[in-house]
């Protein structure tokens, strides 16, 4: 490899730096005009690397106008990774311009650059989009040379990635010949990421650069003092254990899997921090002001910890962060290694991780984790073809910026990487559709957005619609949102509709740290003010819970059925393990132990499946239908990460006809067709498509308004045009996204011809979490004695009183509290959003 020219081979050596090996090879690469792939541990120069070839050009060859593009999957890492260039730009008196261009970015400032546009500018996917769907759009991008991808593995595969690969298909249009760098710390399946990022959609001709290994991370599991709990998933147990480990580092990264986790885990750490240490709070729901005051402290090195969710996942650079706190079992290998990457940003000195399970299986899954990561195994799924309602929208956008010809612009987009495989016929109705609505809708003025011209040229209709096409631009769809705001004050973040929906004013719950009283609502805000009494709920939001991976899944499995592996385990979970083999069996590697047994009046089915919560919800579904036809009287399900419970009138004399391969067939098209969740899919695939607008100049529709405006629509596709483009994407998503019926269809394979059945008298140990879950799903005021009884008797039953009943009866008191504060619903059908949940202490934090 060549030697970097000066200033920058200076500017190394006075900080006693070698340029690094993947740095050189992106530097060669851009010589030779290629793209290229960037695999590399976090804190290895990945960002550096990236932008390293155009500070070199622009320092041998300086000229005006945009030369460079950083497309970033989050705003605020946009903005870190802007404030971090400018350090060796300015050290090095480089003449460039560099600039962030997102939602944020004020309108003057947003005119400016479009006039006089910097040399590096740093932007979404979203601000990209509106960008290029402006007229002016050529001449801004025309001198592009190169695109610099951050985090490529979380958006290939994702609505955004499908956007984004189409953007760059455009900017190829716009600037033949510009070069595309990705850059990622966690690639499972570095081939179809390659073919994702191409300009031609094929992976040889992008270079693979793979970084050489940093330290190996440093990962200890730590378990709450005590009694371990056998139920649960938020881990506030631990909160003390935790605490302590805050006070006795610099500062810590405190990761949780889902919101309600943070806000619970952040109350209780809060409760117990007697010295004040600074400890503030970071999630997606929080108004932006309060995560950019977050942020800034902890880059200014003012706080000990952060309760973060994924919000904080990705590439924020806080070089002084000593250590990660995962609370709750990872879910996924790349994930864990993800977070594990934000302690310690230096390649060559290990991070240092603290794993703290919830329960004991999740004691399982984390140090099947901890075993993955040290056999360097990453996981995630390879991307998938793009869906067909990005490109409606993107068809409009294009429209919006110039007209075009559907044969020029169907070549232009199967040279993006989603879109490879795209038939013309798939193309060509999605058009149809963007022109007038399609056959069943073409009738509607509303939907006429596109015509054509006498030489086939298609434009947009007029300036009204590229007016509303720009402003609903972007692929992520919000579950229907409230703005928290207090009264006479500052807007905290934003809840869901469904959870204002179940409270009544003088109710109080947690968010942004603090308790709140819910005092009414006023347009799409809800009005509350500080305090309150009774138990606080905490919000939970839809989608929230991370899916169990492939690969963990099949750890946990291994290291149940060999009993020579329990030796990573604590002692508490050997013994559980040990009386699950005396009572009943241990689940195998690769077939499926099921349970029958009764218990208070009910007969109980317990199958160890370990394909995780989303499958094992859309299996339970499927299971009870069947269940239906066969007699036994289903009365309801569960599906934890781990298991599927169902509990029935009669006993179910023939488990195995239950998981039979056929179960995909008749049962999930019919549980398909009566289920709302096909109508909760349009809505989304509709609004992305641009049937449904949210967002008019001067209003903003309700989710309530847009609920309705796509029920209606749907009805009438279903009923005059059932194969509607938009009702095929419907239906592709809906069996291949939201029910994971691949990982279904995989187990059913799997298990077939391998499933134990065990009868019992009574409850097994490795039953006991999911009937304590049971109860927790279904219990409501008085019935909570009850249940504390039932469920510490549980325990009891299972291990013969080898477990303490007072331990027992306070886990479960616990899990009690942290519960739904609405479940009057039936219990046939699975609850079709999560719990608004309790805690029984009071919590007062700050944003700081």
């Amino acid at each position: 490899m060549g030697t970097l020219p000066e200033p920058f081979a200076g500017w190394f050596a006075a900080r006693g730096w070698t340029p690094r090996p993947h740095q050189l090879a992106l530097w060669e690469a851009a010589r030779a005009g290629e793209s290229a792939l960037l695999v590399a541990p976090t804190g290895g120069g990945k960002t550096l690397a990236g932008f390293l070839p155009t500070l070199v050009e622009l320092h041998e060859a300086p000229r005006e106008g945009l030369h460079t593009l950083y497309v970033s999957p989050l705003k605020a890492l946009a903005v870190d990774i802007a404030r971090n260039l400018m350090d060796p730009v300015q050290e090095m008196g480089l003449p460039i311009r560099i600039e962030t261009r997102t939602g944020d970015t004020p309108q003057n400032r947003r005119a400016r650059q479009r006039e006089t546009p910097p040399e590096i500018l740093l932007t979404t996917p979203e601000s990209l989009a509106v960008l290029l769907a402006n007229p002016d759009a050529p001449g801004l991008f025309a001198g592009l040379r190169s695109v610099v991808v951050d985090e490529a593995h979380a958006m290939a595969g994702t609505k955004r990635g499908d956007q984004l690969s189409l953007l760059m298909a455009r900017l190829d249009a716009l600037a033949p010949g510009l070069r595309r760098v990705g850059l990622s710390a966690t690639v499972a399946h570095p081939e179809a990421l390659r073919a994702w990022l191409s300009p031609t959609a094929r992976a040889e001709d992008v270079r693979f650069v793979l970084g050489r290994g940093g330290a190996e991370p440093v990962m200890d599991l730590m378990l709450p003092e005590g009694h371990l709990p056998w139920g649960g998933h938020m881990g506030i147990a631990s909160a003390p254990g935790i605490l302590a480990r805050i006070g006795g580092a610099g500062v810590t990264i405190v990761f949780v899997n889902t919101r309600a986790q943070a806000e619970l885990i952040f109350a209780a750490l809060w409760k117990l921090n007697d010295a004040n240490l600074p400890i503030a709070l970071h999630h997606g729901s929080l108004q932006i002001e309060q995560r950019r005051k977050v942020e800034a402290a902890m880059a200014a090195g003012k706080l000990r910890a952060v309760v973060a969710t994924a919000s904080l996942d990705l590439g924020i650079d806080w070089g002084a962060v000593d250590q990660v706190i995962q609370v709750g079992a990872p879910k996924g290998v790349s994930r864990l290694l993800q977070r594990i990457g934000r302690a310690n940003h230096r390649m060559d000195e290990p991070s240092r991780a603290v794993l703290v399970p919830a329960n004991r299986f999740e004691v399982i899954e984390c140090v099947a984790a901890t075993e993955a990561v040290r056999a360097h195994e990453l996981d995630g799924d390879a991307p998938r073809p793009g869906g067909l309602d990005v490109l409606a929208q993107h068809i409009l956008a294009i429209a919006c910026q110039a007209p075009f010809h559907p044969d020029d612009l169907y070549a232009e987009v199967t040279r993006a990487g989603a879109y490879a495989t795209l038939t013309r016929r798939d193309f060509d109705d999605v058009l149809r559709f963007v022109e007038d609505g399609g056959y069943a809708l073409r009738a509607y003025d509303r939907f006429r957005r596109l015509f054509r011209d006498s030489e086939g040229m298609v434009h947009v209709r007029d300036l009204r619609v590229a007016r509303q096409a720009r402003m609903n631009l972007g692929t992520i769809v919000d579950t229907p949102m409230l703005k928290v705001r207090l009264r006479g004050g500052p807007v905290l973040g934003e809840v869901e509709e469904w959870f204002a929906s179940t409270l009544e004013p003088g109710h109080c719950f947690i968010f942004a740290g603090q308790t709140l009283r819910y005092e009414g609502i006023d347009a799409l805000t809800m009005v509350v003010t500080r305090g309150g009494e009774g138990e606080p709920r905490v919000p939970a939001y839809a989608g929230a819970r991370l899916p169990l991976s492939t690969n963990l899944s099949f750890r946990v499995r291994s290291i149940l059925a060999d009993p020579k592996r329990w030796r990573a385990l604590p002692e508490p979970v050997r013994d559980w393990l040990r009386l699950q083999q005396r009572r009943s069996e241990l689940p195998q590697r690769d077939g499926m132990l099921v349970e029958v047994f009764p218990k208070g009046g009910r007969w109980f089915m317990v199958a160890y499946c370990f394909e995780g919560r989303l499958a094992h919800q859309t299996l339970g579904m499927l299971v009870t239908k069947r269940m239906e036809r066969l007699g036994y009287g289903p009365m309801g399900y569960l599906g934890t990460d781990y298991v599927l419970a169902t509990w029935s009138a009669f006993e179910p004399d023939d488990p195995e006809r239950l998981f039979e391969e056929d179960i995909l067939g008749e049962e999930l098209e019919e549980w398909i067709a009566e289920s709302s969740m096909l109508r909760r899919t349009f809505r989304n695939i509709a609004t992305i498509a641009g049937l449904i607008e949210k967002n008019h100049p001067g209003q903003e529709k309700s989710g309530r308004q847009m609920t309705m405006n796509s029920d209606l629509i749907y009805d009438v596709l279903r009923k005059y045009e059932p194969d509607h483009i938009l009702l095929r994407a419907t239906r592709a998503e809906a069996a291949h996204g939201l029910t994971d019926v691949g990982r279904i269809a995989t187990l059913l394979s799997r298990i077939k011809g391998a499933i134990r059945v065990r009868r019992l008298d009574r409850v097994s140990p490795l039953a006991v979490p999911a009937l304590i879950e049971e109860g927790r799903e279904w219990v409501a005021g008085g019935a909570e004695d009850a249940l504390l009884a039932e469920a510490a008797a549980l325990v009891d039953e299972a291990t013969g009183g080898a477990e303490h009943f007072a331990d027992v009866l306070a886990e479960v008191t616990e899990g009690v509290r942290v519960r739904s504060g609405v479940v009057d619903r039936p219990r046939r059908e699975n609850r079709r959003r999560p719990p608004a949940r309790r805690v029984s202490r009071s919590a007062r934090g700050l944003a700081t």
